[in-house]
């Protein structure tokens, strides 16, 4: 009997050895996982930024494009208002 005993002890040590081989694996997969998705994370984050300054550098053009618009719209006003030169010929 004495031997069943310590079967069963060597038994259950063994178990929990491999549960906990077990466990420990999984805790490294999900590591493995968790730093490919911090890495995608991280290239989206880039492009994000990138993005957004593309769209800043974008509207800033914008403006100054409208600025010139309006300033030429103000001349052209100032010669549709001016009086007409009769032709020399």
């Amino acid at each position: 009997m004495f031997l069943t005993k310590q079967h069963m002890t060597t038994a259950r040590t063994l178990a929990v050895a491999i549960i906990a081989t077990v466990g420990l694996s999984a805790c490294a997969t999900y590591k493995t996982e968790f730093a490919t998705i911090n890495s995608r994370l991280d290239q989206l984050d880039t492009k994000v930024q990138g993005a957004a300054q593309s769209a800043e550098s974008a509207n800033q053009s914008a403006q100054r494009a409208n600025q010139r618009l309006d300033q030429i719209e103000g001349r052209i006003q100032q010669l549709d208002q001016a009086p007409r030169r009769k032709p020399r010929g």
